[in-house]
């Protein structure tokens, strides 16, 4: 970001942007525990995934406040307007990633209680590092505003869909097989698709950077036309 005159304000955006990667590895964290709880069936890390919910939702609330508090007492411009709405987006969508991790910590508390299911466990695992490497991936590029990073990040997005798609047909085979299971899967089936949305999320931060770093709105495009307004840009 470009320098200013006011070391203050250089020393506000730079508070931003720390307190969005802390945000992010803590959310980060939620997503490895849980895929963990739910691949193992592990009750107790589950129950600590749901116990950091709050230091999210706390984490979120003041981003807001001081990027509310920037916007009302500098007037940012240019680049650094888009700093501020872009982490004000960011935030939003690590805060619905922290929800999405604490249902699948859900789904595994619901399986420890249950018994576990008969299948579908590759797949969360599968999926899950997959999804894992694009949250990691996309705090990186944050932290080096680097669109390229971001724009592989929407790649690995078209992955994971594919990915679903096949977990999804292959576990409506283990319910035909044995109907009694249906409850059990269903849990499953919950918990692949909240790491689907947790993609999901990853990729939208992705755009929020490329809008950042070039200034360029990709919302609601492909990752083609994506390459092609960046190689232009």
């Amino acid at each position: 970001m470009e320098r200013h005159i006011s070391q203050r304000f250089d020393s506000d955006l730079e508070a931003l942007k720390s307190q969005v990667l802390e945000m992010g590895g803590v959310v980060e964290q939620q997503i490895i525990d849980s895929v963990k709880a739910i691949e193992s069936v592990d009750r107790t890390l589950a129950e600590h995934v749901l116990s950091v919910e709050d230091d999210v939702d706390r984490r979120e609330v003041l981003l807001d406040e001081n990027c509310t508090m920037i916007l009302a007492c500098r007037q940012p411009a240019a680049s650094d307007l888009r700093m501020v709405l872009s982490v004000t987006k960011m935030t939003r969508d690590l805060e619905r990633m922290g929800d999405e991790a604490q249902k699948i910590a859900q789904m595994a508390i619901a399986l420890s209680d249950d018994g576990a299911a008969p299948g579908g466990y590759e797949s969360i695992r599968h999926m899950g590092a997959l999804v894992q490497k694009m949250v990691n991936s996309v705090l990186d590029a944050f932290a080096r505003f680097d669109a390229d990073k971001a724009l592989d990040v929407a790649r690995a997005d078209t992955q994971v869909d594919r990915e679903y798609q096949s977990a999804m047909r292959e576990i409506v085979t283990y319910m035909m097989e044995d109907p009694r299971s249906i409850g059990r899967v269903m849990n499953i089936i919950w918990a692949l698709r909240s790491i689907e949305r947790i993609g999901d999320h990853a990729r939208n931060i992705a755009e929020h950077i490329i809008y950042l770093v070039k200034g360029l709105d990709v919302r609601h495009t492909s990752v083609h036309e994506i390459e092609m307004r960046l190689n232009k840009s």
